[in-house]
């Protein structure tokens, strides 16, 4: 039996530039005329490209995905290199992590940036995208940051898929890069520092403070979305990340778990003066109160009970976050609140495969905090 051996991949057109050589000029010239132009419609960038038009397209057609892509990376790239003495494709230099040197740099406010960079990911298509990549690559080019263009490509292929979740999750992983794993900046050699709040956001919360208000918004706006993938969400996880993760968008189950205490918190402190966030107050115990409240005398006899039953008895995360949803307005409306370091972990649990029993520890210790007698001030 024989086999054929596969053909290696012909190089892109960025892995294989140098500066400086004979025609270096002239190609980037080419490349920066196809911004804002149809793919396909640049005669002179065709042999620049890897991914080829068949030949039976007719006019009124759209041109493949991937050659529509990576029309848009060779844009980009002619318009990042210029006049650039050295290559700006950084092999494994994402998106996000150039964002990221790039804000260390001063040469942009924080807000403005951020801005440019959610702007990048909330684009709707792929030439919206382009549209705001085209104005922050001269940003990137002037401070002398680099990016991995052969990842760039793959991000744009992704972006038009019907969903491209983790594209936007790996280039906010980077952004942000908790786990601090890059010690130091390749692009200029010099040591970093990381330094990170690593307090969960509902514990350092004030509501006295200016902008809280939004903030909850925000945390609102992620209820039913992935974790990482409401780019307005970015700054305010905790989890630390590994780079690999980072480059490739894993959605870890640390992630997952934070980003709906998070929602849940948004719900639960939403027009709350007074903390949600209490410590030792576990969901069990918060039914509990709820339970005992006068107004319960009247409507909330058989409804805590229930929804309680219905935590219990959640085969799964998803199931499980669906009934919070349901219960948390119940706690806020009576001001009652949660351990919230508590509940993020029991989440982080519910769905472990390795330790299953888990969930069936979970849910004892709910059923008893419900059942048990209250203190008194006096006891």
């Amino acid at each position: 039996m024989t086999t054929t051996a596969q053909a290696p991949r012909r190089p892109h057109y960025w892995e294989t530039f140098r500066p400086g050589t004979r025609y270096a000029a002239r190609d980037l010239c080419i490349l920066r005329d196809g911004l804002g132009r149809e793919p396909g419609s640049v005669p002179r960038m065709r042999p620049m490209h890897r991914a080829s038009l068949p030949d039976s397209l007719e006019p009124h057609e759209p041109v493949p995905a991937a050659y529509a892509a990576e029309h848009a990376a060779l844009t980009l790239f002619g318009l990042h290199q210029s006049p650039s003495t050295a290559t700006v494709h950084r092999p494994r230099t994402g998106l996000g992590t150039a964002c990221r040197r790039l804000s260390r740099t001063g040469s942009i406010s924080e807000k403005a940036l951020d801005q440019r960079i959610i702007a990048v990911a909330t684009a709707q298509d792929l030439h919206e995208v382009t549209w705001h990549l085209r104005g922050l690559i001269p940003l990137l080019r002037t401070a002398g940051i680099g990016i991995d263009y052969t990842w760039l490509l793959r991000d744009l292929q992704f972006w038009m898929q019907p969903s491209h979740d983790r594209t936007i999750r790996a280039w906010g992983l980077q952004y942000t890069d908790r786990a601090g794993m890059e010690t130091s900046n390749p692009d200029s050699g010099l040591l970093t520092v990381h330094t990170f709040e690593d307090s969960p956001y509902w514990v350092t919360f004030n509501a006295q403070r200016a902008g809280a208000e939004s903030d909850l918004a925000v945390l609102r706006r992620g209820l039913g979305h992935d974790a990482g993938t409401v780019p307005a969400m970015w700054s305010f996880y905790r989890t630390r990340i590994s780079s690999t993760a980072q480059q490739a968008g894993f959605n870890s189950q640390g992630l997952k778990a934070e980003h709906a205490a998070l929602t849940l918190f948004g719900l639960h402190q939403q027009s709350r003066r007074e903390p949600m966030h209490v410590v030792n107050t576990s969901l069990g115990l918060a039914c509990r109160q709820l339970l005992r409240l006068p107004s319960a005398a009247r409507t909330g006899q058989h409804i805590v009970p229930r929804r309680l039953g219905h935590l219990l008895t959640a085969t799964d995360g998803n199931e499980l976050l669906w009934h919070l949803r349901g219960l948390i307005p119940l706690l806020r409306n009576a001001g009652i609140g949660l351990d919230y370091n508590r509940l993020s972990k029991d989440l982080l649990s519910w769905d472990n495969r390795k330790h299953p029993e888990q969930q069936a520890r979970i849910r004892s210790r709910w059923d008893r905090d419900f059942h048990m007698a209250i203190p008194t001030n006096n006891s």
